[in-house]
């Protein structure tokens, strides 16, 4: 049964960095893409990237340069270095995964197939 394993939030100061990992089992289909989206409270949802049994790989622009994305297919893992983390970037992050790329999924609209519970990342000033 579809299940999202995600850990690693937790607070920083700002200018600091932290690391999620995100892990998808016992899917019941087959995963070809798994990303990153935040939400802070009276924000609405942004998405943070993607990336693609293809090899692509994708990011939202508040992000670009700052965070990395790293997936491992055979296990189904994804993973997200957040660097230079600033206020605006706490947020609960959720990983999702879907069975088509990113690009058919429009990971940037958030129509991934499955969504974990999220982690919390609150980053002080």
């Amino acid at each position: 049964e579809d299940d999202f394993v995600e850990s690693g939030g937790g607070s920083v100061q700002a200018g600091g960095s932290l690391r999620l990992s995100c892990i998808f089992s016992g899917a019941t289909f087959k995963v070809q893409s798994m990303g990153w989206w935040r939400q802070a409270p009276g924000q609405e949802r942004e998405g943070v990237g993607c990336a693609d049994t293809v090899g692509s790989t994708y990011y939202g622009e508040s992000v670009k340069n700052r965070f990395t994305i790293g997936k491992d297919n055979t296990q189904n893992t994804l993973y997200l270095s957040m660097h230079d983390l600033n206020s605006e970037d706490s947020a609960m992050y959720y990983c999702a995964a879907d069975h088509r790329p990113c690009v058919t999924v429009r990971w940037a609209r958030g129509r991934f197939y499955r969504w974990g519970e999220g982690s919390q990342v609150t980053v002080s000033s």
